[in-house]
């Protein structure tokens, strides 16, 4: 197992060299000039050439990406062109509302997903079954923009229950009202991507009802539905656990949209506003962040589903 993770651990670490790479080779080829950006329209060509200067801007790439990576290494993920604030101090200010979304929108899609997908495919065949299945295919179809607007004119507009945008400028000092606030944008992504995670369940355990191992528990006298329930929906779990790492990237990705639809002062909204700004020491040190969560989540995941499976612990 200690060979297994250590192994791992290098591919996530070669993974995440590569990805720094393509991300910094990605953002030189945006259309735009930083340099002429920050000494503004009425600029001579000399002060544009001195910004870039005294940037780097003006070294050759490799040495301008030898000179980033080298000091994320350090611990030092690089500083706003614009504004002189830390990478790092600017993602633990958003991720206070970015990690506590992403929480929530997991835990909602679970709470839903696993109990419904399993009722599907225990209902296989009847009404309950077929509503239930053609509801999350339905469901997994939609954009999450629209569901989140939606969700907004029901229990905003309609209801009047949840704010509709924003969050308080007190941050997590007044916990309700920070919760109100993320509640409807959680909604929406975690219902999303738990269509998605239903229709998987429901494979899942409709695969398990035809294995030789819940047969034989229904034919020593267990209903078909307690053999499931006993002997299937552990290894229904298992194969929940692999789909995890996907399940949080999509989250990540639904939360940029989502952060600008309700204007939640979350990474997401600040990657997108770094974008347009051209600020790339800024978006390259935010994008190299958040790949590397997924990657370690990955990572994670792979090593949880290693030590409960044990048909894999034999195998390592």
């Amino acid at each position: 197992m200690i060979r297994y993770a250590l192994t791992r651990l290098a591919l996530l670490l070669l993974g995440l060299l590569v990805a720094s790479v393509l991300i910094f080779l990605t953002l030189r080829v945006l259309p735009g000039d930083i340099a002429q950006l920050i000494a503004g329209t009425n600029s001579t060509p000399e002060q544009v050439e001195a910004i870039r200067e005294r940037l780097g801007l003006n070294q050759p790439l490799p040495a301008q990406y030898l000179e980033w990576i080298g000091g994320v290494f350090r611990g030092d993920l690089g500083s706003s062109l614009l504004t002189g604030s830390t990478v790092a101090s600017e993602l633990a200010e958003k991720s206070q509302v970015t990690v506590p979304l992403g929480i929530l929108s997991l835990t909602i899609a679970l709470l839903f997903s696993l109990p419904l997908g399993v009722l599907s495919a225990m209902r296989r065949g009847r009404r309950a079954g077929t509503a239930l299945s053609v509801g999350a295919q339905a469901l997994a179809a939609v954009p999450v923009v629209w569901a989140g607007m939606m969700l907004v004119v029901v229990f905003a507009v309609w209801l009047g229950w949840l704010p509709a945008q924003g969050f308080p400028r007190t941050g997590w000092q007044d916990p309700a009202a920070a919760f109100r606030s993320l509640l409807l944008p959680a909604l929406t992504i975690g219902i999303v991507e738990g269509a998605m995670l239903m229709r998987f369940v429901r494979s899942a355990t409709m695969q398990a009802v035809g294995q030789d191992y819940v047969r034989t528990a229904a034919a020593k006298g267990l209903t078909r539905n307690t053999a499931l329930i006993r002997h299937g929906l552990p290894n229904v779990g298992l194969s929940v656990i692999t789909v995890l790492g996907l399940q949080v990237a999509g989250i990540i990705v639904g939360a940029v949209v989502i952060e600008q639809l309700f204007s939640l002062p979350g990474i997401g909204r600040m990657l997108v506003a770094d974008v347009s700004a051209r600020d790339l020491p800024k978006v390259q040190g935010e994008l190299l962040v958040l790949t590397g969560f997924v990657l370690v989540v990955g990572f994670v995941v792979d090593l949880v589903h290693r030590l409960v499976d044990p048909r894999q612990r034999e195998a390592t």
